[in-house]
């Protein structure tokens, strides 16, 4: 089996978009919809056919571009079960343990509720890939808009199950702002300094800090590390439990 293929690209202000190509088949998906012209045009640059949108959320800048995609190149659209009325042009609904196919490639659906009641991340776990929307991102996480601290740290515990080698993509280029919260609330981590200081580089250099991976989060993310000492003591959570201090992590960074 080749290798799949992911292709990034800039849209809007500060997201990514995502094609996905089984060479094999030929299939393609394109994770999510946040802006039309740039996705169209990278799949026109290809030569590749579209055969699903993957919609993670059903805000604007994830779905927004659904119908006039969907028009233009005649594709499927999957999205969550759970918000499926709010997921424009939807044509297949999934939920937590739902399987996908791209040609050959296998697709776990699980539900991630949280930022939205209905997010869903889509894994690729044969390929050690996954499209995690507004769930996780580089050293940080979505924002409650419409979830509570305890479904939140629950989705991201699914993240954590997965491989340290799976690469994440995350739908927003926020590295480098949650870097610098990162350091306020775990200043003792040395693995942290370092990243944040590669991140710098990164964007100084115009590039990209997405995807990034399990094990870099799992290492230097505050939202995956409640049982940091270090953390506990800087937020004075010492003896908390760690749905108590992942909120109280979230509400420090809502601040920041």
């Amino acid at each position: 089996m080749s290798e799949i293929e992911v292709h990034m690209f800039p849209c809007l202000r500060d997201n990514y978009g995502f094609l996905v190509h089984d060479p094999d088949s030929g299939a393609t998906a394109c994770v999510d919809t946040p802006e039309v012209e740039p996705i169209l045009r990278a799949l026109d640059e290809r030569g590749w056919t579209l055969t699903y949108i993957l919609n993670t959320h059903h805000h604007a800048d994830h779905a927004g571009g659904n119908r006039q995609i969907k028009a233009a190149t005649g594709c499927r659209i999957v999205g969550p079960r759970a918000d499926a009325e709010r997921i424009p042009g939807i044509d297949i609904e999934v939920g937590d343990g739902d399987e996908l196919r791209l040609g050959a490639r296998r697709i776990v659906v699980r539900e991630t509720p949280g930022h939205t009641r209905g997010h869903i991340v889509y894994h690729f776990p044969d390929d050690r890939i996954a499209f995690v929307g507004d769930t996780l991102f580089a050293m940080g996480c979505g924002r409650l808009f419409e979830g509570t601290p305890a479904q939140m740290w629950s989705s991201l515990r699914k993240i954590l199950e997965w491989p340290d080698d799976t690469r994440l993509y995350c739908a927003h280029e926020y590295t480098q702002a949650n870097a610098r919260f990162a350091l306020t609330v775990e200043p003792g981590n040395a693995e942290l300094r370092r990243r944040a200081e590669e991140v710098d580089e990164l964007r100084a250099a115009g590039r990209p800090t997405v995807p990034t991976t399990v094990g870099q989060e799992r290492a230097t993310n505050p939202f995956l590390r409640p049982d940091s000492r270090n953390l506990r003591e800087t937020i004075g959570l010492l003896d908390a439990d760690d749905v108590a201090v992942f909120a109280k992590t979230r509400a420090l960074k809502d601040a920041f």
